[in-house]
C-alpha cells in the first residue's frame, strides 16, 4: 500500500510516522519549501489525546525527545485584570507524571515538534510540491501538482489545513465560516529582563488579560530540557534547532475592536502588527506593555479566526481528510493539535489494521466527525458566547477550564 498524505503539519507528520513504523510506503507532499518557511504558531497546550497518539505513533526514541522538549508544567489558570489585579484562579489537576501520556497536560514549541515528527523522514517529504487536485478511480488516486506533474497512491490524506485542496474537491459543500475573532500572536524572550516583567502568575500558568473588548492569553514555554541537548542525548542523528524559553502571546478581539481595519491587518507586515498591538495596550500595566514592546517583531504575525460547520456523513472512498482541513476550530479552548494528533493515531490504526481498505476509512471518517465536530462545536459556543459579551475568548476557556477531579476520601 502507498499513502500520499497531502501537508506536513502537526498531524499528516505524526500519521506518516505512524505509517513508517508499520511498514506502509508514504510520501509527504508539502507546497512550502520547508519546515520554517512561515510562521504558523508558537505555544501549544498538549493534552492527553496528543500524549496518546504520539505514543502511538513515533518510534520510542522520538516520543521521549517528545517529551523532554515540552515545558514545565502549569499549576493553574489565571484571569488577571489589565492593570495585573487577579480576577479569578484555577487550580490545576493533581499532580502528575509529565511522563506519563495519559495524563499529559503541558506545552510544546510548535517548531520543535514539527522538526521531531519530522526527524527521519527526509526521503518521504517532498517540499515545494503544492497540490492541485486529485483523481480516484477503481485501483487508486491520481494526484496532480501546480507543476503539471501526477503522482499515483492508493490513499490520498487531505492534511492541508483550512485551505484544503483536497476538501474543496471532496466535499465541496464543506464550508468555513469566519467567526469575527482576530488574533496578533507574538513572541517574547526570556531573556534576564524579560524575566522579572513577567507577572507572577503566568509563571503558575496559562494566564490570560482581559481589558473591556480586548483579551490578552499568555504561556511560558520553559523548555523542560533544552531541544538541542536532549536531541543528543536521547537521540543521537536527530538535529532540533537552538530554542530559548519564551513568553507566547496572543492579542486578541472581534475584528471591529482592534485599533487597525481587517483589511489593514491582514496584509500588514510584522512590524505593523507589532505596533499595533502596543499601541491596542497603551493604556495597560506598564510591565505588559514593556514585554509586548520587547517582542521579537519579526515573530508577529495575525490570524482570522475561522471555523468548519458540520458536514453530514459521506461516503468512504480511498481519500480522506484529517485535522483542521474538515474540523477547523477556534484557538480558544486549545484542542486543534490534539484533535489532529488523535485523527493521526486513528487513521493509521485503520489503515494498518488489516481490514478491507475502503471501510476501514469509513470507521476512520465514522469517529473523527463525532469527536472533530463535537470539538468545533465546542469552540463555537466560546466565540458566540464572548462576542454576545464583547469580552475575549481566552476569558471563555479560563471560565470553562476542565475542574480537577476529587479523588476518593478528599
Amino acid at each position: 500500500m502507498r499513502v500520499a498524505i497531502a501537508g506536513a503539519g502537526l498531524g499528516g507528520l505524526c500519521l506518516a510516522q505512524g505509517l513508517v513504523r508499520a511498514g506502509v510506503d508514504v510520501q509527504v507532499y508539502e507546497r512550502d519549501a520547508g519546515l520554517a518557511a512561515r510562521r504558523q504558531g508558537y505555544r501549544l497546550h498538549m493534552d492527553a489525546r496528543a500524549g496518546l497518539s504520539l505514543q502511538k505513533c513515533l518510534p520510542p526514541r522520538l516520543f521521549r525527545l517528545f517529551l523532554a522538549t515540552t515545558g514545565r508544567p502549569g499549576t493553574k489558570v489565571t484571569v488577571l485584570s489589565a492593570q495585573l489585579r487577579v480576577l479569578h484562579e484555577t487550580p490545576g489537576g493533581p499532580d502528575r507524571d509529565p511522563d506519563d501520556p495519559a495524563t499529559l497536560s503541558t506545552s510544546a514549541d510548535r517548531g520543535t515538534l514539527r522538526e521531531i515528527l519530522a526527524a527521519g523522514l527526509a526521503d518521504r517529504i517532498r517540499y515545494g510540491r503544492e497540490l492541485a487536485g486529485h483523481d480516484q478511480d477503481a485501483g487508486g488516486v491520481t494526484l496532480r501538482f501546480a507543476d503539471g506533474s501526477a503522482e499515483r497512491a492508493d490513499v490520498l490524506v487531505g492534511a492541508d489545513g483550512v485551505g484544503s485542496v483536497v476538501r474543496r474537491a471532496l466535499l465541496p459543500e464543506a464550508r468555513l465560516v469566519d467567526t469575527g475573532a482576530r488574533v496578533i500572536y507574538g513572541k517574547t524572550l526570556l531573556d534576564g529582563a524579560a524575566r522579572r516583567l513577567v507577572p507572577a502568575a503566568m509563571h503558575n500558568g496559562f494566564t490570560a488579560v482581559t481589558g473591556g473588548h480586548l483579551g490578552l492569553a499568555t504561556g511560558l514555554v520553559e523548555f523542560r530540557r533544552s531541544p538541542s541537548d536532549a536531541a543528543a542525548a536521547l537521540a543521537p542523528g536527530v538535529r532540533l534547532s537552538p530554542a530559548a524559553d519564551y513568553l507566547m502571546w496572543g492579542l486578541s478581539a472581534q475584528h471591529d475592536r482592534l485599533p487597525a481595519a481587517d483589511s489593514e491587518l491582514a496584509g500588514a507586515d510584522a512590524a505593523t502588527l507589532h505596533a499595533t498591538a502596543c499601541r491596542a495596550i497603551r493604556t495597560w500595566h506598564p510591565d505588559l506593555r514593556a514585554l509586548l514592546a520587547g517582542a521579537a517583531v519579526d515573530e508577529t504575525f495575525f490570524i482570522r479566526v475561522r471555523s468548519s460547520r458540520r458536514v453530514p456523513a459521506w461516503p468512504p472512498s480511498r481519500v480522506t481528510l484529517l485535522g483542521d482541513a474538515i474540523h477547523a476550530m477556534s484557538p480558544a479552548r486549545g484542542s486543534g493539535a490534539n484533535t489532529a494528533l488523535m485523527d493521526a493515531a486513528n487513521l493509521c490504526a485503520a489503515l494498518t489494521g488489516g481490514t478491507d481498505l475502503v471501510p476501514a476509512i469509513g470507521g476512520y471518517e465514522q469517529s473523527m466527525r463525532e469527536y472533530g465536530f463535537a470539538a468545533v462545536d465546542a469552540s463555537r459556543q466560546a466565540e458566540a458566547e464572548t462576542a454576545r459579551r464583547g469580552s475575549s475568548p481566552w476569558l471563555w476557556l479560563v471560565n470553562h477550564w476542565p475542574r480537577p477531579r476529587r479523588t476518593a476520601g478528599r
